[in-house]
């Protein structure tokens, strides 16, 4: 695993640097506008290009040199970095040249993100798929520790400018380590080359679902997941936010616990290998999540907050990395790039409404109905408090204990329940 390790380092090293960016750019929003559409569309613009570029990433990926496709991606996101902090250092940085320049890297990075994950099945052994993904959610978790509290930190005594500066620098980090490690390219199979002409290959990856009825379950149960987390996930920082006069430091903190069982619940995975059965990992992640922040949304002070979102993200590299290891046992190495890719377009999709409709639920309804004299404060006043954040934490709560009922369900479908069975592994197929 020496090569995909050399490749991981760069990727956790650039992920620090693009979230101390994010979420130095969320604080900078919030505190021009004080409006959850604003942060919710930041999101949103990246989502939308990426939809359109997942359609056609996966031909890409399963057709180009994925080692090329990665630098590329990276290098775009370093101009992009460059571009900001340029508009930023001469005063001329507003909201849409955000929403303009996040467009553009989800676009890329969208296209990264499928090359990077459809390397790892050529890169490690089998029977270290899960322990490989597991640690690709310390990557995302790993960075969620460390980058708000640095973010949080730095940002009154080096501004935004001075983090992109660092976010810069990481990039050009992972685009050494992606230099430094040849990449095999899969072999193309009959199966790769059934479909012919260009509609055809972008569909080829839902079709491959539909063939595949299991697989399509847990792409469909992922992305309800998916939908009903986002919903929450929109609200997380403003709710914060609001509900403690904007004090970054608070936000960082809470973020750094998220991190810190991110990463525990990696290195426990890792140590243990997970489930025989991978189906389990994945529901029962998701009622673990739904449950830790069924509680987080319920809160109003740290102590319940801090334990609250570590014992959330404590699920989440079982949930992700479970579903990714059923994927890669089932589906050939040289179409896993379109059929990750048709998933993503649809969890994309799904994540883009439940963006959109967070926010103008938040914004619209929610918000000002727990306002003192709000139409729902006699009814939840007691409960989730009245005045700014309020209202954003009833529908945290809401979209919480969605997955709860998500995960649930699952185990009353066996389409679903028996995945593992029903599909044989892509190596033993006749």
């Amino acid at each position: 695993m020496r090569k995909f390790i050399i490749i991981w380092f760069g990727q956790l090293v650039s992920n620090i640097g693009s979230y101390m960016t994010y979420f130095a750019i969320k604080i900078w929003a919030w505190q021009l506008t004080n409006q959850v559409t604003t942060i919710a569309l930041i999101s949103f613009f990246e989502l939308i290009p990426s939809i359109v570029i997942t359609l056609v990433s996966g031909l890409i990926v399963d057709r180009i040199n994925r080692k090329f496709l990665m630098i590329i991606a990276d290098f775009v996101a370093a101009i992009s970095t460059i571009v900001i902090g340029y508009l930023y250092l001469t005063d001329q940085l507003q909201i849409w040249h955000i929403y303009a320049t996040g467009a553009v890297n989800g676009a890329f990075s969208e296209v990264q993100a499928l090359a990077y994950s459809s390397s790892i099945s050529m890169l490690v052994p089998k029977q270290h798929y899960q322990r490989a993904t597991s640690m690709n959610s310390a990557i995302h978790y790993g960075s969620v520790i460390i980058a708000p509290a640095l973010a949080g930190f730095l940002y009154y005594l080096i501004d935004l400018g001075g983090i992109l500066l660092i976010d810069f620098i990481t990039f050009t980090i992972a685009i050494a380590t992606i230099l430094k490690v040849r990449i095999p390219q899969p072999k193309i199979t009959t199966q790769s080359e059934e479909s012919i002409g260009f509609l055809q290959e972008i569909i080829f990856g839902f079709r491959y679902l539909i063939k595949n009825p299991s697989l399509l379950a847990v792409i469909i149960f992922g992305s309800l997941f998916w939908f009903a987390h986002d919903i929450g996930a929109t609200l997380y920082s403003p709710m914060i936010l609001a509900r403690t006069n904007n004090d970054t430091r608070i936000l960082g903190s809470i973020s750094s616990a998220a991190g810190l069982g991110g990463v525990t619940g990696t290195v426990l995975l890792s140590i243990w290998g997970g489930s025989k059965r991978r189906i389990h990992g994945f529901l029962l992640g998701m009622i673990g999540a739904g449950v830790s922040k069924t509680i987080f949304g319920l809160g109003q002070a740290l102590i319940i907050w801090l334990p609250a979102q570590f014992c959330s993200s404590l699920n989440f590299p079982m949930l992700r990395s479970s579903s990714t290891a059923i994927l890669l046992n089932k589906v050939k190495p040289d179409v896993q790039g379109r059929v990750f890719a048709s998933e993503s377009t649809i969890q994309q999709i799904v994540s883009a409404i439940a963006v959109f409709i967070s926010a103008l639920l938040a914004d619209n309804v929610f918000e000002p109905a727990m306002m003192p004299g709000g139409n729902l404060v006699y009814l939840f006043g007691n409960i989730f408090g009245t005045g700014k954040g309020a209202g954003m934490a009833i529908l945290y709560a809401i979209s919480s204990i969605s997955l709860l009922l998500i995960g649930l369900s699952g185990y009353s479908v066996p389409r679903l329940r028996n995945v593992e069975t029903i599909v044989p592994d892509y190596d033993n197929e006749d």
